[in-house]
């Protein structure tokens, strides 16, 4: 099963009051995992990036001005060739949709519904509710730390970037559906579903043992064992326990 996990970097926070995208990034997932293969563009804004804003991300208008624009086709021909139809999964997926689709019309192409996405906040809202549950958070929660990612310098200027942004949820939405150690199987014919329409992970029973293991006690413990059992008397649990 593959899906896109994406997030956009932007000069503010609404489309709708002239705000544009600055930076998008995307992994790739085949079952979950990321399998190496990202996306990663920096835009021209066309427009002038808010100091405070510059502060998030790093992303300044003298850097972006010589950047491609969203509507060249080495970013949007790009971005949705990378897509190709899986789905997308997004921390506030509707922050991202929202900057997205402003730029599709923009450009008079169509733009994506919300049932494309997965979004891993619902997800982590699910599963911790009343918790800490921004992308930062949840990768404290999961010692992120532990895979090399620097989440000290997530707190300073310049701390975030889209790139970044969506390798650490990578490794988060991982941990959301159930961490490393399980084992998937989409073979059910009716796999159970989230909210969001993905699949959950099916757990497999481990087949038991053909035959027991060979004891490992040595003679004389055995012998102190049988001794402990018979101070004990009849009344030891031992005995009414077939060998």
């Amino acid at each position: 099963m593959r899906e896109v996990v994406f997030d956009t970097e932007t000069t503010g926070r609404d489309p709708d009051t002239g705000d544009r995208i600055v930076e998008v990034a995307c992994v790739e997932l085949i079952n979950y995992l990321p399998t190496g293969k990202t996306f990663h563009r920096y835009i021209n804004p066309q427009r002038d990036v808010p100091e405070e804003v510059v502060k998030v991300h790093g992303l300044t208008t003298r850097f972006l001005s010589d950047k491609k624009v969203f509507g060249d086709p080495d970013i949007v021909d790009a971005l949705f060739d990378f897509f190709e139809d899986s789905p997308i999964v997004a921390h506030n997926a509707e922050f991202d949709r929202k900057f997205l689709n402003a730029e599709l019309i923009r450009l008079g192409r169509p733009i994506l519904e919300m049932d494309r996405y997965i979004d891993s906040l619902k997800i982590a809202r699910a599963l911790f509710p009343g918790a800490a549950n921004s992308l930062d958070a949840l990768s404290r929660r999961f010692q992120l730390d532990k895979l090399g990612f620097d989440l000290a310098k997530r707190k300073g200027a310049g701390g975030h970037g889209a790139l970044i942004d969506t390798k650490m949820l990578a490794e988060v939405y991982l941990q959301l559906r159930g961490g490393r150690e399980r084992k998937l199987s989409f073979e059910a014919e009716k796999p159970t579903m989230d909210a969001s329409g993905a699949p959950l992970p099916q757990f497999e029973r481990r087949p038991q043992r053909p035959t027991p293991l060979a004891r490992v006690a040595r003679a004389d413990e055995l012998a102190a064992h049988e001794a402990f059992i018979a101070e004990i008397g009849e009344k030891a649990l031992w005995k009414n326990i077939a060998g």
